[in-house]
């Protein structure tokens, strides 16, 4: 890790990023206890002895930050808050089975509004077969935020964790990339014109896809299913809430290596195409896939032996693939020039 360069006296948290800021705070806590198998530094951590192990994740969202109540339907909400952090444990290779959910929220909200949240938490509890076994709920000044612990198990020979990929080992994405942020571009163009406006009444129904990707994300359980079901257990993993520049990133310090992921193989969709014209003719539908944030896809690599496993597999997409240690993340165009990836997303989806 770079020696990081603190100002005397004060120094911003926006000076250093997000990253930068946990390694610092977490950097003296060492592990003490035989039943931390993992800690910080993956999606989730490890905990517990024995074949069958636990996973824990723990995700906040912030309203103002992480949503926006002029669009956010409460039920989408609550369903949300659970599957982002449901994607953590996805990203392990592992089973969800539990959640926490603790909210702390200002007067500003009913009892009803509550009880609309908390169906959505319900609905992707029901979907997921996870139960909801407590949290806490407390008051605040203003606004809402939740906090979402997730549980999981896994077997201890199938735990995937960010730092196990290797020199040649395939890169692969699931779904598809940049949708999500697209759905957010659509929704903040919608606000902006009925805050000028108030009499305007949307027409989003040419936007359903995209609108739905970022409002109500889902974990990637169907992935890992399949992965196992094909007998593939993947050498690293991660899931894309950041951007899939920033995620490749994370994978390759993780392991310590490059890649290069190949422009023309990322997998957009139609309607993320027609977001990205529509919004601004400098804006490509590449640069979303790889900094817009929010899909909750997953990113994984494998070795080279088990691509004849799921070369026919339709929901998962070959992207690129795993260079040496030392070299450095790059992006291929189809002009077979090389761009370094960079970690710059768009929009607060983590």
């Amino acid at each position: 890790m770079e020696e990081l360069q603190y100002q005397e006296g004060r120094t911003e948290i926006n000076h250093i990023g997000k990253e930068a800021l946990v390694n610092l705070l977490t950097e003296p806590f060492k592990k003490r206890n035989k039943t931390t198998t993992s800690t910080i530094g993956d999606d989730a951590a490890i905990i517990g002895t024995g074949r069958l192990r636990r996973v824990v994740s723990t995700q906040t969202m912030v309203e103002g930050i992480h949503f926006d109540m002029m669009y956010t339907p409460l039920k989408h909400l609550g369903y949300k808050a659970v599957a982002v952090a449901l994607s953590n444990i996805a990203a392990m290779n592992a089973t969800a089975r539990q959640v926490l959910v603790s909210i702390a929220v200002s007067n500003r909200y009913s009892v009803e509004a509550l009880q609309e949240l908390y169906q959505g938490i319900y609905l992707c509890c029901d979907r997921y077969d996870v139960d909801l076994i407590g949290g806490e709920t407390t008051l605040c000044p203003a606004g809402m935020t939740i906090t979402t612990t997730a549980i999981g198990e896994v077997e201890t020979e199938k735990i995937t964790y960010r730092n196990g990929a290797q020199t040649h080992d395939l890169i692969f994405v699931s779904g598809d990339l940049g949708s999500a942020y697209s759905g957010l571009l659509v929704l903040e163009r919608e606000k902006v014109t009925y805050m000028a406006n108030p009499n305007f009444q949307p027409d989003l129904a040419s936007f359903d896809y995209v609108l739905e990707r970022f409002l109500k994300p889902e974990p990637r359980f169907d992935i890992i299913k399949m992965l196992a079901d094909k007998g593939v257990v993947p050498t690293s993993m991660i899931d894309i809430s950041t951007g899939l520049a920033g995620e490749a990133l994370h994978l390759c310090k993780s392991s310590g290596c490059g890649c290069e992921i190949y422009e023309d193989k990322l997998p957009i969709d139609y309607q993320t195409t027609r977001v990205c014209s529509e919004m601004s003719q400098n804006m490509l539908p590449t640069s979303c896939a790889l900094n817009g944030g929010g899909d909750y896809e997953l990113l994984f690599t494998i070795k080279q032996s088990d691509y004849d496993k799921l070369k026919d597999l339709s929901e998962i997409h070959v992207v690129g693939h795993i260079t040496a240690p030392g070299s450095a993340a790059v992006m291929v165009t189809p002009q077979n020039t090389t761009i370094e990836l960079r970690a710059q997303a768009f929009s607060h989806a983590e």
